[in-house]
């Protein structure tokens, strides 16, 4: 938790990577200076030109190490029952994941192990994973609902996903994944379960302002995109803001889906076209990658990186944590595998994890270390920027400051 030092000071003697565009390589300022007043940041430049108002402020000797902003991890299913070990021992035995979903696993193990979790079971497993994460340098996180897949057993994941924001020193943006897969109870009758979603799980939780996004698998083992479309009318009616699983496992043209909604992002995106990067581009959307599923599944398709360069369509990398496809939770190991596996630079993988996760958010007061913007930055133990994305394993990170105070990472 945040200790007892004051938020009004002077960080110096640090290379800063502000992510703004000066003209440097990740906006690097050397022998740089960030002031923080009242939780923001007022002032970032080279030490030598601070100006005199802020020079009673109290100082911080950063010795030398870099300061970057705080990560956020913006693509997240951290609340959950269970565990999956045994579909990775199926995997790595050639049982296809799709497979597994057919015969009654995946998505709807965990769902079965999610309702029979008690409330404050769900809030403790997941804070324990949430703490990992802030250690790795995150500030601001998403998490998703959609392992409960009825109206009692989701409004109990985002009331979890609630209180993890309110008890630890992180902003949690919460996302309803209602449309995540088709509950047994509804195994033969879709379009039911989408009633369901529309007319009473969004209602209530909107209602209770539960989330303040919504989200939903778009893939032949989920929904198809007529399907979303209901569902994403019905959450725009409520005034929330809607995301996508899109063209993970195949092109079912989710992503032209949700550019017609003006969603904030689309995720996944290996089977992505130049008609849906086009989309994502007019839309002004976020293309967020997600290494690590890519990663555990042994996928061979890889995102048209190029194509997102290409139509400028901004890339943002996240963890995906979860139990069956990607039980990552450390930032900075998706960064190296953005850069090993798919080719971004490390300039692309840190901007992705901050600026860009911001803008997957839509939050436009962090990411960056710029005035105005919340003072939510990281102290890195490291020699060279491309370090962040270079180390395999370990932690860099010295230290993680939120709203202007550090925190301790023991807690």
């Amino acid at each position: 938790m945040p200790d007892d030092t004051t938020s009004n000071m002077i960080w110096e003697n640090a290379t800063l990577l502000t992510l703004c565009d000066n003209g440097a390589p990740y906006g690097r300022i050397d022998d740089g200076a960030l002031v923080i007043q009242d939780g923001l940041i007022a002032w970032a430049g080279p030490r030598a030109e601070l100006p005199s108002p802020f020079s009673g402020l109290a100082r911080r000797d950063c010795g030398g190490r870099y300061i970057t902003p705080g990560l956020i991890d913006c693509h997240t299913h951290l609340v959950y029952g269970g565990a999956r070990i045994d579909e990775f021992e199926q995997r790595l035995a050639g049982v296809r994941y799709e497979d597994i979903a057919h015969a009654g696993g995946g998505i709807l193990s965990t769902v079965r192990a999610t309702r029979e979790t008690p409330e404050d079971q769900l809030y403790k497993t997941a804070a324990t994973r949430l703490k990992q994460m802030i250690r790795h340098g995150v500030t601001t996180i998403e998490i998703k609902s959609g392992y409960g897949l009825d109206t009692e057993s989701e409004m109990k994941i985002l009331r979890v996903a609630r209180r993890l924001g309110q008890d630890l020193p992180v902003d949690a943006s919460v996302t309803f994944l209602g449309a995540h897969a088709l509950p047994p109870e509804y195994k033969d009758n879709r379009q039911g379960y989408i009633d369901l979603i529309c007319d009473e799980m969004l209602s209530r939780i909107a209602e209770d302002k539960l989330a303040d996004a919504v989200d939903g698998y778009c893939e032949k083992v989920g929904f198809s995109a007529a399907e979303m479309d209901q569902v994403f009318q019905a959450a725009t009616r409520l005034g929330l803001k809607v995301k996508l699983h899109a063209e993970q496992l195949s092109n079912c043209h989710g992503a032209i889906l949700a550019a017609r909604h003006k969603a904030l992002s689309a995720d996944h995106l290996e089977y992505l076209d130049e008609a849906g990067v086009d989309a994502l581009a007019s839309a002004g959307m976020v293309a967020v990658l997600l290494p690590g599923a890519y990663y555990f599944l042994k996928e061979t398709q890889k995102p048209p990186v190029g194509l997102l360069r290409r139509y400028n369509v901004p890339m943002a990398i996240a963890t995906d944590h979860n139990p069956g496809t990607s039980p990552a939770l450390s930032l900075p190991l998706m960064m190296n595998m953005a850069c090993i596996l798919w080719g971004l630079t490390p300039e692309e993988a840190l901007t992705g994890v901050t600026h860009h996760a911001a803008r997957a958010l839509g939050m436009a007061d962090r990411g960056r270390l710029d005035p105005g913007q919340k003072a939510d930055f990281v102290l890195w133990d490291i020699g060279h920027p491309a370090e962040l994305a270079y180390q395999i394993g370990g932690n860099a990170c010295a230290g993680v400051i939120k709203a202007g105070r550090e925190l301790d990472l023991g807690d």
